[in-house]
């Protein structure tokens, strides 16, 4: 029997490190600190689990969670069957139409995430703004600062914005993967544009569009800045999310409740993530053919 060779694991040593470093040791951290009220670093006085039985007790955390979860649906469900249906036409379209259109589509995922809100506040603005002024020309009236419908319309529209060309390459990517043939057969069968679709195009993109739902998801679930800065979770809390919570612990220097509510929200993305992906591959594995008895 060959040796058992363990030098390809000096390969994956700098990314375990790394690992440790930015993700292990701060959740050993932000754990240790959810079980104890922090006056200060050197001061810690242990509480148990008083800061998690706040929290589930809590009618606020529930609110959020349930916004929270409402826009990760609501973005999810514009922005899949919009950069699906791009990916589609670009598919049908020139490569230089192509370039052209991945270029630009792609442009807002380089923007920093502070910025995002900074460039739709000027866009909007009625006095200087191109979005602002054509709004007033057609006489709607945008009150993102006091309608909590303009302000979720204004967030939704910011994100699909910033985001859609992630789900967009992804699809195009999974659509360019289908070899000609699939495409030749369903021609010799007379199959209908939606056929193609539903039977060919669907299922090949299956595996990049679970990892585009599950980075939407993800990335909305806990969005942060772009809602502190639109209208810092109003009005009347019409926007505050789970994340927009745990910001307000950590400026009002209550350590040890966010610490606790970091966890918290860690475990419910955790969880999530699983969740889906046992869906994934039970799905997967419901799908895939059986080979029958042998002769």
């Amino acid at each position: 029997m060959k040796p058992y060779d363990i030098r390809a694991w000096f390969l994956v040593l700098p990314a375990l490190v790394i690992v440790t470093f930015v993700g292990i040791l701060p959740l050993i951290a932000v754990t240790n600190y959810s079980f104890q009220d922090l006056f200060s670093l050197n001061n810690p006085y242990w509480v148990g689990v008083d800061w998690y039985r706040n929290i589930v007790a809590s009618e606020r955390f529930y609110a959020s969670l349930g916004r929270s979860f409402l826009f990760s649906a609501i973005v999810l469900s514009i922005q899949l069957p919009l950069g699906i249906w791009i990916a589609l036409l670009l598919q049908r379209s020139s490569q230089f139409i192509v370039s052209t259109v991945l270029v630009l589509i792609t442009v807002p995922l380089v923007v920093p995430w502070n910025m995002i809100p900074v460039i739709w506040l000027n866009f909007f603005n009625p006095n200087a703004g191109v979005g602002g002024k054509m709004l007033a020309w057609l006489g709607i009236g945008l009150d993102y600062k006091f309608n909590a419908l303009h302000t979720w319309i204004v967030l939704v529209v910011m994100d699909t914005w910033h985001w859609l060309g992630l789900v967009v390459v992804l699809a195009y990517a999974g659509i360019s993967s289908i070899p000609p043939a699939y495409y030749q057969a369903a021609a010799i069968d007379a199959a209908s544009r939606w056929q193609v679709f539903r039977f060919i195009q669907l299922p090949k993109m299956k595996t990049v569009l679970s990892m585009a739902v599950l980075l939407r998801f993800m990335d909305s679930f806990m969005i942060y800045i772009e809602a502190f800065r639109i209208n810092a979770g109003g009005p009347d809390s019409a926007t505050a999310f789970l994340s927009l919570d745990l910001g307000e612990e950590i400026l009002s220097f209550n350590y040890g409740p966010s610490a606790a509510r970091s966890i918290v929200y860690f475990l419910i993305v955790l969880t999530v993530a699983w969740t889906f992906k046992a869906a994934t591959s039970a799905g997967s594995t419901a799908m895939a053919p059986t080979e029958g008895p042998s002769a």
